[in-house]
């Protein structure tokens, strides 16, 4: 009998060849810049690593790696999301995929570096970010798979978080038929709306630092909402559970006389009013949900005197006025945001909610967002959710579910349970017509936090203490309505 040593010997021989012939693979606008066998390594197991240029224009360079098991694959393709305004390829991600047996692919999004200068005068490279990235690595992923097996994917998922969020949506929405089931997590799917309606607050704040909350500040006014509103759910633990429920009024804090580490000043009550209030257009257009009761750890202050953050700045900056020399301080939102959105808005912005073509082919969408996040509001998600259901009549809860995660921040981190397996719960649902009915999501010890797991529900049901038990066992709650 072959010992198992030898059977993986006899293995990696035939697939090494195999995967170094995917060199000279022939394939329409794609450059195959590499493709070598990588013997297994701490965690990763052995896997074929095929590097590939797309160019669907003459402006493009898209570059992606796809990493094929070369045992035990499980005959599934997962594409991987960005973050961020992208310019890089998600290794850690494509390293556990492959730890899960999929093939899995990342790509850059079509430019190098995190800032959005790559928009100025390069429309196509702006639309490669904007979704035809993701389009065309399915699309040839799905192709170099073939070859590699000699056979396609059973199912092709795709799972991404912020702007994978975001792509995820996009997919959805423009190319119904790329995949099977998406895990869209904290979508920034209206990021131009997000970025510009993050930048007015912290301009206001700049020309009026009499509104910026120092550190100490923010840590009262946190403290003060967790003191409204923790208990609301019958268990105290620092976690508000429900902020739809949470009625928290920042002028309870205003200074009585002068100012003091423990309260706030008039104009700083005002702009953390303005946090939790939408933010609106001088024709009371709303341009951006405000931010639920949770977020206040990561109340984004800016610093005078330093530059603001190329993730919100940029959009403005490059996308709208395409200037590298613009100066954020002359930021006027009325005239700011039209602008981007005449410029990007069609081509970044996945905020249509007619998906009756990914669900008439069994597409599933799972939506994921912490309630605590300080970017992209989780009730711009729900809205989104609502859209849908609207637009395509009614519930649509056989294809489409909405978790939200309380007290955890944007994509994880926070007081909450922010571990979940998204993806073992699609698995199930899309190949066992398993519904995730819950998904239990856990927090690990951290800054004096202790382990506690608990039942995330599908929207609008939340987990309700059924009133004995331990607190961080997710097995005392259950899923209700409010």
């Amino acid at each position: 009998m072959l010992s198992i040593g030898v059977i993986l010997v006899a293995l990696f021989a035939q697939q090494q060849p195999a995967c170094e012939q995917l060199k000279s693979l022939s394939l329409k606008n794609v450059t195959i810049t590499n493709a070598e066998f990588v013997a297994a390594a701490a965690k990763i197991p052995a896997h074929c690593k095929v590097a590939a240029t797309l160019t669907p224009t003459s402006d493009s360079h898209i570059d992606m790696e796809l990493w094929m098991p070369a045992e035990s694959w499980n005959g599934k393709f997962l594409a991987l999301g960005n973050g961020g305004w992208a310019g890089n390829i998600e290794t850690r991600a494509l390293a556990n995929a492959l730890s899960k047996g999929y093939a899995a692919a990342s790509n850059d999004t079509g430019h190098k570096g995190a800032t959005a200068a790559f928009a100025v005068g390069h429309p196509e490279k702006l639309v490669d970010f904007g979704y035809r990235s993701m389009h065309e690595m399915a699309v040839q992923s799905k192709a170099i798979i073939q070859r590699f097996y000699n056979r396609a994917p059973q199912l092709s998922y795709y799972q991404g978080c912020s702007t994978g969020g975001r792509q995820g949506m996009m997919e959805a929405q423009r190319y119904p038929d790329d995949f099977d089931a998406i895990i869209a997590g904290a979508p920034v799917y209206n990021q131009i709306r997000l970025n510009l309606a993050t930048v007015a607050p912290q301009v206001e704040m700049l020309r009026d630092p009499a509104k910026i909350l120092s550190p100490v500040k923010v840590t009262l006014l946190s403290n003060a909402v967790v003191a409204a509103c923790d208990e609301k759910d019958g268990v105290k633990d620092g976690i508000i559970s429900d902020p739809q429920m949470c009625k928290f009024d920042p002028a309870v804090l205003m200074c009585k006389a002068g100012d003091g580490s423990d309260c706030l000043t008039a104009p700083q009550v005002e702009i953390v009013k303005k946090a939790y209030a939408p933010m609106k257009l001088k024709s009371g257009q709303v341009a951006y949900p405000g931010h639920s009761p949770g977020f206040e750890p990561q109340f984004r202050v800016p610093t005078p005197g330093a530059p603001m953050n190329p993730l919100y700045a940029d959009a403005p900056r490059y996308l709208g006025h395409q200037d590298a020399k613009w100066d954020i301080m002359s930021f006027d939102i009325d005239k700011d945001l039209p602008l981007a959105l005449e410029n990007a808005g069609s081509i970044v912005e996945a905020n249509d909610p007619n998906l009756g073509k990914f669900k008439a082919r069994g597409g599933k969408l799972l939506l994921w967002h912490g309630w605590a996040d300080p970017g992209p509001a989780p009730e711009n998600t729900i809205n989104y959710y609502n859209e849908v259901t609207q637009k395509l009549g009614g519930k649509q809860d056989d294809w489409l579910r909405l978790f939200l995660l309380p007290g955890v921040g944007h994509c994880g981190g926070g007081v909450g349970p922010d571990q979940a397996d998204w993806l073992g719960a699609m698995e199930k649902w899309k190949e066992s017509g398993t519904a995730p009915v819950q998904v239990v999501a856990t927090r690990a010890p951290r800054n004096g936090l202790t382990e506690l797991s608990r039942p995330i529900c599908p929207y609008p049901q939340i987990a309700k203490y059924t009133g004995s038990g331990d607190t961080n066992s997710a097995k005392n709650f259950v899923c209700a309505a409010r």
